[in-house]
């Protein structure tokens, strides 16, 4: 049975005031976000998307429009995942931040973000995500005297800056929402094709490296949800059987039999040595005085579990995976 899981997704490049400038990327940043949320790798849908830009007088969104589908996806009953996205300008100032919308003109004309963390707080989702790409969207949920908010249990923010920083755009597309959406492509995914939250973080973060916009990250949940599934590196099958491989995460010795082009090969043998082959290619066993699997089995050495390894056959001997 498939999850429920909603998003709106928002894009506004229009402002119809001169004091506020138009944008390039934002409506652009948005059909991607709904694109890869909407479907996993292998085609099963994923997230039920509202999408909304605006690029024109005709397709403006202003502040009541953008509150009413804040508080559309937020009071849907009991989903998996509500996750609101939002690409365009932000403002900030004393009495806190705001999303500008496109009749705005000024910025705290806008919708203030504690009214949208207010909004996510009162969902009976179970996960309520918000993610930002716009100027100073690092104050979503921060801690400050102008503001008694707090965030919710099941409550995720991810922004592409800090309270005090812009947001940058990149060819056309917001630098925060282009490495978003590399995450969700695969990007960040671990060994099994699941991507969190936290793993797209960490791939932002460790993407931008010393740039100056520093991405935001805060959470009160008890476990990490998958936002969307691509192509395990391992199938879930051969990884649980790396405690049967390992028994007691010893090495396992290896011989000529094991490799399938030797005269002296055993059938049994060749299977498991496959799998570890594939455990081998993403970072779970390395050969022992060899610098390739296949001289391990010709020479009759041996292979081990590495750190990560471990850290799965841990995950199996549990029943956690």
């Amino acid at each position: 049975m498939r999850r429920r899981a909603k998003a709106v997704v928002v894009g506004i490049n229009y402002y119809k005031s001169d004091k506020v400038n138009n944008l390039f990327g934002c409506v652009n940043d948005a059909y991607e976000v709904k694109t890869v949320l909407e479907r996993n790798a292998d085609g099963t849908k994923n997230f039920d998307v509202i999408l909304e830009t605006s690029v024109d007088e005709n397709s403006a969104i202003d502040r009541r429009t953008l509150k009413d589908l804040v508080l559309d996806i937020f009071n849907e009953d009991n989903p998996e995942i509500a996750l609101f996205y939002f690409s365009g300008h932000g403002y900030l100032e004393d009495s806190g931040g705001y999303l500008v919308t496109s009749d705005c003109e000024y910025g705290d004309q806008g919708l203030s973000m504690r009214d949208i963390l207010e909004y996510a707080n009162n969902s009976k989702a179970l996960n309520k995500i918000i993610i930002l790409d716009c100027c100073h969207s690092g104050k979503m949920g921060s801690p400050g005297a102008e503001t008694s908010v707090t965030i919710c249990e099941g409550m995720t923010i991810l922004t592409a800056s800090t309270d005090k920083q812009y947001a940058s755009e990149l060819d056309g597309s917001g630098l925060f929402t282009n490495l978003f959406v590399d995450a969700l492509m695969g990007g960040a995914a671990d060994i099994l094709g699941n991507i969190t939250p936290g793993s797209i973080y960490a791939h932002i973060d460790q993407s931008l490296g010393g740039f100056a916009q520093r991405p935001m990250f805060r959470t009160n949940v008890k476990t990490f949800i998958s936002l969307r599934q691509v192509n395990p590196s391992v199938s879930l099958s051969d990884l649980r059987r790396i405690t049967e491989l390992f028994p007691e995460r010893e090495e396992h010795t290896l011989d000529p039999s094991y490799e399938p082009t030797s005269e002296n090969k055993d059938k049994n043998n060749c299977e498991k040595f496959a799998i570890m082959q594939s455990y081998n290619r993403i970072g779970l066993v390395i050969p022992i005085e060899a610098d390739h699997m296949y001289y391990a089995a010709m020479n009759s050495e041996s292979c081990k579990l590495t750190a990560l390894g471990e850290h799965y056959w841990n995950l199996v001997k549990k029943d956690m995976i």
